[in-house]
C-alpha cells in the first residue's frame, strides 16, 4: 500500500510539471507571435519545441524556486548567475538551426539547462563555465540526469575550447561587447554563431552570426535582449 501512494503521488508529480511544460511552451508560443516581425519567425522548429517540452527544467533551477521554474521568465541560479527565459532559450536554439551529428560550443553553462536542450538535437555538446563552484555543481546534475553527450570544463570561454573546434555552431549566453575573435574562428564554414552583443551601459542585441563555404562573415541583430555580462579576462 505504501509503494502505491509513493507512485500515486510520483505520477501526480509528474503530471503537473507536464501541464506546467506545456503551459510553458503556449508561453513561448504568444512570444514568437509578438516578436515575429524582429525574429522573421512565426513558430520555431518542431524538434526544438520537443526538446523545450522533454528537458526538465524544474531540475535545473534552485529547489526553492522549482514552483516557478516553467514560468517563461530567467530565474536566479546562484553566484550572480540566471537561468534564460524559456522563449529566448528556444529563440537561440532555433536559430543555430542544430542537425543530428553536430557539435556545438556554448560558453556560459549557467545550470546546464541550454546545453541539455541542445544536447537533445545534436551529437555534442561542450560547454565551458567560468564560475568554478556553478560549474562543478552543474556538471555534477548533468551527469545525476544522464546528459552523457555533455562535456564540460570551467574556463574563461573566450578564447572557446580549441581542442575540438570547430564546431556546427556556438551559443553564448552571456553579454559582450564585441564578438570574440577566437570563437570565430573556430566556427565551421557554414555555421552559425548566436550571441548576445552589448554591455551593461548599452542596448544589447542578441547576434546572429553566420560564417560562409568561403569563411566569410555576417551579421544580423536579431532582438533587444538583456543578459549577464561576459567575465574573465576580456
Amino acid at each position: 500500500m505504501v509503494l502505491l501512494a509513493l507512485l500515486s503521488v510520483s505520477m501526480a508529480v509528474a503530471a503537473d510539471y507536464s501541464q506546467q511544460r506545456r503551459q510553458m511552451l503556449e508561453g513561448i508560443a504568444d512570444d514568437v507571435r509578438l516578436t515575429a516581425e524582429k525574429i522573421n519567425k512565426t513558430s520555431f522548429s518542431g524538434r526544438v519545441i520537443r526538446a523545450m517540452m522533454t528537458v526538465p527544467r524544474h531540475e535545473f533551477v534552485p529547489e526553492s524556486l522549482r514552483a516557478l521554474a516553467y514560468e517563461n521568465r530567467p530565474l536566479p541560479i546562484g553566484y550572480g548567475q540566471t537561468i534564460s527565459q524559456p522563449y529566448i532559450v528556444a529563440l537561440m536554439t532555433d536559430l543555430l538551426q542544430p542537425q543530428a551529428g553536430q557539435r556545438v560550443l556554448e560558453i556560459g553553462t549557467g545550470s546546464g539547462y541550454q546545453a541539455a536542450v541542445l544536447s537533445r538535437l545534436v551529437a555534442q555538446v561542450y560547454s565551458i563555465e567560468i564560475i568554478e563552484a556553478l560549474g562543478i555543481a552543474t556538471r555534477d546534475r548533468l551527469k545525476r540526469l544522464g546528459y552523457d553527450n555533455i562535456e564540460t570544463r570551467i574556463a574563461d570561454g573566450y578564447n572557446g575550447w580549441a581542442e575540438h573546434a570547430p564546431y556546427d555552431s556556438i551559443i553564448v549566453t552571456a553579454a559582450i561587447s564585441h564578438i570574440p575573435p577566437p570563437l570565430v574562428a573556430q566556427l565551421k564554414k557554414g555555421g552559425r554563431m548566436v550571441i548576445p552583443v552589448g554591455t551593461r551601459f548599452q542596448t544589447q542585441y542578441l547576434t546572429l552570426v553566420e560564417k560562409d563555404a568561403q569563411g566569410a562573415i555576417t551579421t544580423r541583430q536579431v532582438l533587444p535582449v538583456v543578459f549577464v555580462p561576459f567575465t574573465g579576462g576580456h
